[in-house]
């Protein structure tokens, strides 16, 4: 009679710590990685895009004043808790939508949200209220009741703005809109009233001596 191998005794209770198969085990999940927020997409059948893309990670010219802690406001606007601080950032007529546009930049780049934003002319248009009006005023104005992004109006129009934490205000001429401008964007700010243009005249609406 042929032997049989004596077949290995498994004691159960000789109990121990199993090896997980090395291809058994769950690789744990990716995080994402937060990169740069992507561009709004175009509007479909429109050209160009939602309002002008700033440059990317563009730097001040050099004396430009950054949108930081505003000038302390006059003793009058302290004494009203509703009143927003006020920051001057002089400009010649021809450079106030240029020094505008660099405060919007570093405001964005400080994480405001684009929506936070309103933008005002008193001379030309900016060109993006331009392309956007050529369009007609009920889209235009859609996209200010959606709050979703930087609105730009003209000082004749601003009126029917709402109010918004921040309001920029590019002294870009039209002399005689100026004071009235100063003043619409001075109720329509909820935070902070930033005016780009020639400080005496702003000095001399707003009285803020900034």
């Amino acid at each position: 009679m042929p032997l049989i191998p004596e077949e290995p005794q498994i004691h159960e209770s000789a109990q121990g710590p199993r090896a997980t198969p090395a291809s058994g085990r769950t690789a744990p999940t990716p995080r994402p990685v937060p990169g740069p927020r992507p561009a709004a997409p175009s509007r479909p059948g429109r050209p160009g895009p939602l309002r002008p893309t700033p440059p990317a990670q563009r730097a001040p010219r050099d004396g430009a004043v950054k949108p930081g802690p505003p000038a302390t406001a006059s003793p009058a606007a302290a004494s009203t808790s509703a009143a927003p601080q006020v920051q001057l950032i002089p400009a010649s007529a021809e450079g106030a939508l240029d020094a505008a546009e660099e405060a919007v930049d570093l405001l964005l780049e400080s994480g405001r949200a684009p929506g936070d934003l309103l933008v005002i002319t008193t001379g030309e248009q900016h060109p993006w209220a331009a392309h956007e009006l050529s369009f007609g005023e009920a889209p235009y104005w859609a996209q200010h009741d959606a709050g979703d992004d930087v609105f730009y109006a003209a000082a004749a129009v601003a009126g029917r703005a709402g109010v918004r934490p921040v309001v920029v205000v590019a002294v870009n001429g039209g002399d005689d809109t100026v004071a009235a401008a100063l003043t619409l964007a001075r109720t329509r700010a909820g935070a902070l009233l930033i005016c780009c243009g020639d400080p005496q005249q702003i000095n001399a609406v707003l009285g803020t001596g900034v």
